[in-house]
């Protein structure tokens, strides 16, 4: 199955309500998330989606294909370790997204499963606007303890149940919303390239390389884990549910690894000016955030300059997050900006 690539019948419409949503959930207070005068003030016809934005996308069709290829695999339990994201032009209200979904490699590490997943997201002019890598672990089925795949069952939303999800998945590709997946997708027209001018307030001339970014905290609670486990979709219970939590090994619930990089993507947007002159933002996810249900977890953000490049005016920020002094990204958390 690696190299073969399938598309998604149907387009995802970007609301303008759900990018507010969104920006909400990841704590992203830039104004061209909310403010339609504040994104036409940066040269965008519409509200700005936050950076991560595409990870609630890309989790729709991302699903389709495992679901339909990994056969034997438990897709309850996955791994979520490396994410990489590559921007061609921001995601605006109003844009239909088509996404052409990869398995990019396959491979088996200390008798693992790794797969990586590349996903290919185009507007409905057919220009590109995001390239996607997620690697996960996967665990196979009868490898997970009995109770816990039961528990599972008893917790999750009523319809998202991993016996209900084979179920949705037969009848949204018998209802022709998802491709027939068993075979390669028809050639398609190469998406064009559109290029823009960065609106970021950091000008190239003024950057250099040790530059640090200002540090900032982030506060994240139970309900904000909740809230962001809803306006994603991602049902897993580990996120929100303490019992299922410990039950599975883990210390108590732990963050989603896609909030975490969504605030940094925050933090780095805010200290570029223009959300839409992120190029590419690279993170490997090496220790989970805890969070108890007296307290928030703080998860502290730093970045400093590690290069910059004279011909393209880019610089990449090497970005540090850390938990109670611990890193939650590995060293290939790296940020690429286009410099004014």
């Amino acid at each position: 199955m690696v190299g073969n690539h399938y598309r998604t019948a149907d387009a995802y419409e970007v609301g303008r309500e759900k990018i507010r949503e969104y920006a909400r959930a990841v704590q992203d207070e830039h104004p061209a998330h909310r403010s339609e005068d504040a994104a036409n003030a940066l040269g965008y016809d519409g509200l700005l989606a936050p950076l991560t934005f595409f990870s609630l996308v890309g989790m729709l069709s991302q699903r389709h294909l495992l679901e339909t290829i990994a056969t034997g695999y438990d897709l309850s339990q996955i791994l979520h370790t490396d994410q990489v994201h590559q921007y061609h032009q921001p995601i605006k209200a109003g844009d239909r997204l088509v996404c052409d979904v990869y398995l990019d490699s396959f491979r088996q590490i200390m008798g693992r499963d790794m797969m990586v997943t590349k996903n290919v997201s185009t507007n409905q002019n057919n220009e590109l606007v995001q390239t996607t890598y997620t690697t996960l672990f996967v665990g196979r089925s009868g490898e997970i303890d009995e109770s816990i795949a039961a528990m599972v069952d008893r917790i999750v939303m009523h319809d998202m149940s991993s016996t209900a999800l084979s179920e949705q998945a037969e009848a949204e590709a018998a209802a022709g919303l998802l491709d027939d997946t068993t075979a390669p997708a028809q050639p398609i027209d190469p998406p064009i390239v559109v290029e823009r001018p960065s609106a970021a307030t950091q000008r190239f001339d003024d950057v250099a390389v040790g530059d640090e970014l200002p540090a900032k905290v982030f506060r994240v609670s139970r309900g904000d884990l909740v809230n962001y486990a809803g306006v994603v979709g991602d049902v897993n219970p580990i996120h929100w549910h303490e019992e299922f939590a410990k039950a599975a090994g883990l210390e108590n619930v732990v963050a989603h690894g896609m909030l975490t990089m969504g605030l940094g993507g925050s933090y780095v947007s805010s200290w570029l000016g223009d959300p839409g002159a992120v190029k590419e933002y690279t993170v490997r996810f090496t220790s989970p955030v805890y969070v108890d249900s007296s307290a928030p977890a703080e998860i502290e953000y730093t970045g400093k300059v590690k290069s910059v490049d004279p011909e393209t005016r880019t610089a990449v920020i090497a970005l540090n997050a850390t938990n109670n002094n611990k890193r939650i990204f590995g060293h290939r958390a790296n940020v690429t900006v286009q410099l004014a």
